[in-house]
């Protein structure tokens, strides 16, 4: 019987490979698709819009924070994948009690890595997976090797109360590949903030994240007025927060985020 470790510590048993996959996360979603997993997936949250083609014909078990344990039960899956952060601790271990779940926990570039190969390697997709990796880490490299001075920014994840993005975060470590310095690594996790804060932390650049809060230009004309001379820029939440496979498009993204920025 195959037994896997998880991103919290915790440990699985699977008597079969799994044929009846549940994605409780949606960036582990379109992992699941970019893996080849069409016919192993059988059903998704609400949240999962990615791919189209899954969105519209997987079984919805509800959202990320409120899934459908009775309709879960229903399905019979044989594996449940989750993630510390965005699955409600107390619904997984409810389901732990009678299917196997996996659980992510990843907070930096090399947990991701770590989430793709184990994941693939569950799956008996293992080398589709190091494939994946070794993509995404090339990209990243040639990311890694363009000079540039870490620009101090700031990035929001929430409004009223602000909400910026601390250390000990997976966006954290992308804002560093993205050539910034966060003016909030002082501070874990996610700090609730003012505008006072931001200029006394002497940012350069505000990021306004498109989830998950809707920021959007109607916010960037109102903060505008309350920090002149601090650069405010909606910023890719999906970029900047999914682990998964959607890493392939972040260097690119970073690069003409910071290209937008030093036009201004």
């Amino acid at each position: 019987m195959p037994v896997y470790i998880d991103q919290t510590g915790r440990t699985i048993k699977l008597k079969i490979s799994p044929h009846r996959i549940i994605s409780l996360v949606p960036s582990q979603t379109e992992l699941l698709y970019d893996l080849g997993l069409n016919d192993n997936v059988i059903a998704i949250t609400k949240f999962c819009v990615y791919p189209n083609k899954w969105f519209l014909e997987k079984t919805k078990i509800g959202g990320t924070k409120n899934i459908n344990i009775p309709l879960i039960r229903s399905l019979n899956p044989d594996l449940i994948i989750a993630n510390k952060e965005e699955n409600v601790k107390e619904q997984v271990e409810e389901l732990a009690t009678e299917c196997p779940v996996w659980i992510s926990d990843v907070n930096s570039l090399e947990d991701a890595y770590t989430m793709i190969g184990t994941i693939g390697c569950i799956t008996k997709k293992n080398s589709v997976a190091q494939l994946l990796i070794s993509r995404i880490k090339s990209s990243f490299a040639i990311l890694d090797t363009q000079p540039a001075e870490l620009v101090k920014a700031a990035y929001l994840i929430w409004n009223n109360p602000l909400m910026a993005v601390g250390s000990g975060t997976f966006i954290n470590s992308m804002m560093e590949k993205a050539g910034f310095e966060n003016i909030y690594r002082d501070k874990k996790r996610y700090p609730i903030t003012d505008f006072n804060e931001i200029k006394a932390k002497h940012c350069r650049v505000l990021l306004l994240s498109t989830e998950p809060y809707p920021f959007s230009q109607i916010h960037i004309s109102s903060f505008q007025q309350l920090l002149p001379g601090i650069k405010i820029i909606l910023a890719d939440g999906e970029i900047f927060s999914w682990y998964g496979s959607r890493l392939l498009k972040a260097p690119d993204y970073f690069s003409i985020l910071k290209e937008k920025i030093n036009k201004y």
